[in-house]
């Protein structure tokens, strides 16, 4: 299994920041956000390769910080080719273009560079697994209809199968948040081919999941615990006050 991090965003919101440094190389913590996500995959053992995506921009930054970074894993670094914010491939983008470079032809695990959790991915792989050749996507609960406004929002049925995903809803049918953490068994790679094929979307990475759930199933997991989204600098600012460290 190979993992792709989406980390190729320029973060203007938290611009100056990340004028001259990618988001997910800013501390939270003891460690930088990437590093956080990292460890959570370090102890999976069905996971030899990870992709990190960004930009031309960025590229230098993290292959920088790649050279000082201890792992088990082969970590490498991808430059997807753009210069400017107005250039961007989008989160499908990037998958695509990961994939068609490193020439990816197994189950894939992808994760934002801007997501923060403390709890492992074993269980979520575990069902993945049991679900596939059906992609499986990661769900937390974020318990307030009000917030729920600010998501990609997934309602489910009793099979937890995705019966609605609806980005940014004006109003919500549940408060379940689509994480951008989703698991492509090899048989969807060709999917996600056909999207960019078709002239979808390629910005939201749930603009896909929206698409593929329409045409056949895709299940959702419900994580417990903390997760956030460090879109703003608000959200960095509380990333940055949890001690993430001390998580199991």
């Amino acid at each position: 299994m190979k993992t792709i991090i989406l980390a190729a965003g320029y973060a203007t919101r938290l611009w100056p920041l990340t004028l001259n440094k990618p988001k997910p190389l800013l501390k939270v913590g003891k460690k930088l956000m990437i590093e956080h996500i990292l460890t959570r995959l370090e102890n999976i053992k069905d996971i030899n390769d990870i992709y990190i995506v960004t930009n031309t921009k960025f590229v230098g930054n993290f292959k920088v910080w790649k050279k000082s970074y201890p792992s088990r894993k082969r970590i490498s670094v991808i430059d997807d080719g753009m210069k400017a914010l107005e250039d961007r491939r989008g989160s499908i983008g990037d998958m695509i273009f990961s994939i068609n470079k490193k020439n990816i032809a197994t189950d894939i695990l992808v994760i934002a560079g801007d997501n923060i959790f403390d709890f492992n991915l074993t269980g979520f792989i575990k069902s993945a697994k049991v679900n596939s050749p059906s992609a499986t996507i990661g769900l937390f609960d974020i318990g307030d209809i009000k917030f729920a406004r600010e998501y990609g929002i997934v309602a489910l049925d009793k099979s937890c199968r995705i019966i609605s995903f609806k980005e940014k809803p004006k109003q919500p049918k549940s408060t379940l948040a689509a994480m951008c953490l989703y698991y492509f068994p090899k048989q969807k790679i060709r999917l996600l081919r056909k999207y960019e094929a078709d002239g979808n979307p390629l910005d939201l990475a749930g603009s896909f999941i929206k698409w593929l759930s329409h045409k056949e199933p895709v299940y959702g997991y419900i994580f417990k615990g903390r997760w956030l989204d460090i879109g703003n600098k608000r959200a960095l600012k509380r990333a940055q006050s949890i001690k993430w460290e001390k998580q199991t």
